[in-house]
């Protein structure tokens, strides 16, 4: 009975209800009633139906604070934009910082290589995608792009059906370093000219690290650049104390110097 009076507290609107009933199963509902976020929970019941999530992977992305995750790199809007159209204009609004690889099951005490990380990843892929968001799929590893006279290889590529765009992403393990932008900035452009179809938009480039440098972001091709980012992952599910101060520190340090909220967050 707590429970049912919960629910109609939490949608006092009695249309809604009805229509909520329908969509989603009672325990989604007893994961999401627990969202303080009145904006928040509206992203979960939204992505929990167009995206089919389990009770299990809702409840998941709620204790990763998923919604705050994706809002920590968007720009000073409070919301996450839900028309179809601003999605494919804003690669953004599916960035999320930082990311969470706790599905890896790799201890923080062990040493692993950028490789060990990649070949994890791809042994769990479905839960990468999961984590990833909506409208991404996988392309290749190691892909290879080749000019006449080299071939270069990036560590993951994936498209978004949603942004219409490839997603290539670099995954550094330590602190981001203007040689890791620089490099991701070649990789974009090469796969623009010699890989994107013509129509689509251009080429995401996200370097997933786990360190960052604002001061690097600031002063690289990265803060003035709409197609690349970079963003932190962690190899655990912190508390949720520890995300919402991760989050506010990564904001906080961007406020202090002048980065573009939204870029490199």
């Amino acid at each position: 009975m707590r429970n049912f009076r919960q629910f109609y507290l939490t949608h006092p609107d009695i249309q809604k209800c009805y229509a909520l009933r329908s969509k989603l199963s009672w325990t989604h509902h007893r994961t999401i009633m627990r969202v303080e976020n009145e904006r928040a929970r509206e992203y979960y019941i939204r992505e929990a139906e167009e995206q089919n999530w389990s009770t299990r992977v809702l409840e998941r992305n709620v204790n990763s604070l998923y919604y705050e995750r994706i809002l920590s790199s968007n720009d000073k809007k409070a919301e996450v934009q839900y028309s179809a159209e601003q999605e494919k204009n804003r690669p953004e609004d599916f960035i999320k910082d930082p990311y969470v690889f706790e599905f890896l099951n790799i201890p923080q005490s062990i040493n692993i290589s950028e490789r060990n990380v990649e070949s994890a990843l791809i042994q769990n892929l479905q839960q990468f995608l999961l984590e990833l968001g909506k409208g991404f799929s996988f392309v290749g590893r190691q892909y290879r792009v080749s000019t006449e006279l080299e071939h270069f290889y990036i560590d993951l590529v994936f498209y978004n059906y949603l942004l219409k765009s490839f997603v290539l992403i670099d995954l550094k393990v330590g602190k981001l370093t203007h040689q890791d932008i620089g490099q991701m900035d070649m990789y974009r452009r090469l796969f623009d000219d010699l890989k994107k179809p013509e129509g689509d938009n251009p080429t995401i480039g996200i370097i997933l690290c786990t360190e960052k440098s604002e001061t690097v972001v600031k002063y690289s091709v990265m803060n003035d650049s709409q197609q690349l980012f970079a963003t932190k992952y962690m190899m655990y599910l912190p508390s949720e104390e520890e995300l919402v101060a991760e989050i506010e520190r990564e904001k906080n340090l961007l406020r202090e110097q002048g980065v573009t909220y939204g870029k490199g967050v």
